[in-house]
């Protein structure tokens, strides 16, 4: 007699929509055949023989080419069982994730025969290990599939209202979001699930993870409900198959490495085909939207059921070019606007990039590419397209709109001024990227970037030491924050320890840890200087960290003052051509226009230096140096700084209040010991104080010290020997 371990059914698994294996509800059955696997290659052929499978090749044992073969034996013997029922099935095999596993899948209507005939395969299969007759063991094996009542029917559901589903590895929930909020906006009834919860009409209907077959339930079961938006991840379609037996629009935002290791999914590919499902039951005349960056999610066109609508961030792209000329759509940016391409058409402009606030005045990549995923999908299910266009200009990355997503607060530091942190779910490599690409993009020049590194258990090793390299490659300072309720199986000793190699990988160390998101936050904040950008990856107190921020006297960033942010990290200023134009003005207008400006908002020390500056172009020097001096109290921020107090040093010089000048030069050349500037400015300095000579000695150092033409290098040592000789011995420094 076989050993129960030589053959197992180690899953009979009912999935009750479309699925990996097929577009309608299907049973998985997961085997482990050890057994099968040290056979001679003899004798596992003649069992091929016996149960029908002919020119079978078996292989060596303990091989891929014998687990292959396995698969296709397995399938036989279930088809086999069920021709004597009879009931014939159709199947589709795989391998599993060791070489003693296979997988068989089949259609089902009925639970209770489909569970029968699933459970029948391991022992028809160890008979014929055992040597058993095989036609006496297939009419075994039928006998409990035909004594087997019907049991319920799938309980998937065929949508009555339109329906989209949006699957990938980021974005999902901020695209349902929006594509939710364009829909209300178009005055429909709303309802969406997500891995927050099932809303309806923006009310949560039910709190959790809502992102499977229950949550399209809770959704479609409401019948004031006019659109459904169903997130669609991973692991429902894995355990369960869709909620739904098809979609009217499909989105699939992009594939990486996230949740590998799990239920049989090792590797990105593999993850491509399982978010592909929801593509391959879109509705004949629905639309497939298409990551084109991405080219795995590309790939999924050719299987796909619906009619093609590409984006992609490159109006060039192949795969948007692909597309259009094959009677598809394109969605993309072109010249700063959301465009939508069509064959034989001109561009189709919607709205400025710069006018949607959730791509943060453009500086989000990543939310860029889910608002042309949103658009396309908004389009594709028959939205007007004036509420499109009005949900994209109304849709904002705060806590009423899209919580937890690119959330970006002002907070007050302990040193004085404030800091800007952002708050997101960040929950793998590409969410951390696209967070650290936000954060850099908001850090005015000469400030730091503070991270607070976290992430969930589920996760292989090396994707946690990934995020810590990401982390130490760019974020000045990092600070381990765990999240107890995501371990999953892991310590948060051994979560650090896959952090802390990480970043020792790229040459960096951690500034410590904590326990939870909230404490996290305050050991960020503690170490932030004005003008430092903070990022806090947050998954699970949300409302503590929320919470935190507002006692603390934090608020969150309208869509104008992020704008002014993301300028102001280039240098620049929101006003920066009405600026330009003010300073080719005349004198006296030229200070009455900085004047109005400074007016309408006096707390801008950008502002407040440009009306100094004015003062200085109309001979005012007096009230310029105030002006100065209030714009650097206020903390303007570089370059202007620098030129603030290089003015300031210069106008003090005017008013002989030389000393102070020297003050402010002595400061500045500190850290701008390059700027010709500062040196001339000192050397007039000397010349003022009756030292010429040592003035002289600063112009010839800082000259042949910066000369870079090949006959001036011979005689730089000579020429900065005599400037040495110039100098008093008790020269001041």
């Amino acid at each position: 007699m076989t050993d129960a371990t030589t053959v197992q059914v180690t899953e009979v698994r009912l999935l009750e929509g479309p699925n990996l294996y097929f577009t309608r509800p299907a049973v998985k059955v997961s085997l482990s055949l050890p057994g099968y696997q040290a056979l001679d290659a003899q004798a596992v052929t003649a069992i091929a023989e016996v149960v029908g499978l002919r020119r079978a090749v078996p292989g060596k044992p303990h091989t891929e080419q014998r687990q292959r073969f396995l698969s296709r034996l397995a399938g036989t013997v279930l088809r086999r069982i069920a021709d004597t029922v009879p009931s014939r099935v159709g199947t589709r095999v795989r391998v599993g994730t060791d070489l003693d596993s296979v997988i068989v899948a089949f259609p089902w209507r009925h639970r209770g025969r489909a569970v029968a005939l699933g459970e029948a395969l391991g022992p028809t299969l160890a008979g014929l290990l055992d040597g058993a007759d095989a036609d006496a063991l297939l009419l075994q094996g039928a006998d409990p599939v035909r004594a087997a009542e019907d049991g319920s029917r799938p309980t998937q559901l065929r949508p009555r209202i339109p329906v989209a589903s949006v699957t990938g590895t980021n974005g999902k929930t901020s695209t349902t979001r929006l594509l939710a909020h364009m829909g209300m906006t178009a005055g429909l009834r709303c309802g969406w699930s997500s891995t927050e919860g099932v809303f309806i009409q923006g009310d949560l209907k039910v709190a959790g993870d809502y992102s499977g077959p229950s949550g399209g339930r809770n959704v479609l079961e409401d019948r004031s409900v006019q659109l459904g938006l169903l997130e669609t991840a991973r692991g429902g379609l894995l355990l369960k198959g869709m909620g739904v037996s098809h979609n009217d629009v499909s989105i699939v935002t992009n594939v990486t490495a996230d949740h590998l290791g799990l239920h049989g999914i090792d590797t990105v590919d593999q993850l491509a085909e399982v978010k592909s499902i929801v593509t391959r039951v879109t509705r004949k005349d629905g639309w497939v939207v298409l990551n084109g960056d991405d080219p795995r999610v590309r790939a999924m066109a050719v299987h796909a059921s619906g009619r093609i609508w590409m984006f992609s961030l490159d109006p060039d792209s192949p795969a948007l070019r692909e597309t259009v000329e094959r009677g598809g759509r394109g969605m993309t940016v072109l010249e700063g606007d959301i465009v939508i391409l069509r064959r034989g058409a001109d561009p189709d402009r919607l709205i400025r990039i710069l006018d949607v606030p959730m791509t943060l005045s453009g500086l989000s990549e990543h939310n860029i590419a889910n608002a042309l995923a949103a658009t396309a999908g908004a389009l594709g299910l028959g939205l007007p397209r004036e509420a499109v266009v009005e949900g994209l200009r109304t849709f904002a990355p705060d806590l009423e709109h899209n919580p937890g997503r690119m959330n970006v607060w002002t907070v007050p530091v302990p040193t004085g001024g404030t800091a800007t942190m952002i708050i997101d779910l960040a929950h793998n490599e590409a969410g951390l990227e696209a967070l650290l690409n936000v954060a850099e993009g908001l850090r005015p020049p000469g400030d730091r970037v503070h991270l607070g590194l976290g992430g969930v258990g589920d996760r292989t090793d090396e994707i946690l030491i990934g995020l810590g390299e990401i982390a130490g490659r760019r974020a000045d300072r990092v600070h381990v924050v765990h999240k107890g309720h995501y371990l999953r199986g892991r310590t948060m000793e051994n979560l650090e320890a896959q952090f802390v190699q990480g970043l020792a990988n790229v040459g960096a160390v951690s500034s410590g840890s904590s326990e939870d998101e909230v404490s996290g936050l305050e050991a960020l904040v503690d170490h932030m200087a004005d003008g430092d950008v903070g990022a806090l990856m947050v998954h699970r107190d949300r409302a503590g960290v929320v919470a935190w921020l507002t006692e603390h006297g934090a608020h969150q960033d309208s869509a104008r003052q992020i704008r002014r942010k993301v300028k102001a990290a280039r240098g620049e200023h929101e006003l920066e051509a009405v600026l330009g134009a003010i300073q080719d003005q005349p004198p006296a207008e030229r200070v009455e226009a900085a004047r109005n400006l400074l007016e309408q908002t006096p707390e801008d020390p950008r502002l407040v230096f440009e009306l100094a500056a004015a003062l200085t172009a109309a001979g005012q020097t007096s009230q310029a140096v105030s002006r100065y001096r209030e714009a650097l109290d206020a903390r303007l921020r570089e370059p202007h700084r620098f030129r603030a107090q290089v003015a300031m040093a210069a106008a003090l010089r005017d008013l002989d209040r030389s000393p102070e000048a020297e003050v402010v030069l002595s400061e500045v050349a500190v850290q701008r010991s390059d700027s010709a500037a500062v040196v001339a400015l000192q050397a007039l300095l000397d010349v003022d104080a009756g030292r010429a000579d040592h003035g002289v000695a600063r112009l010839i150092d800082y000259l042949m010290t910066h000369a870079t033409g090949t006959d001036d290098t011979p005689q730089r040592e000579v020429l900065l020997a005599l400037a040495e000789q110039l100098r008093p011995t008790e020269a001041p420094a």
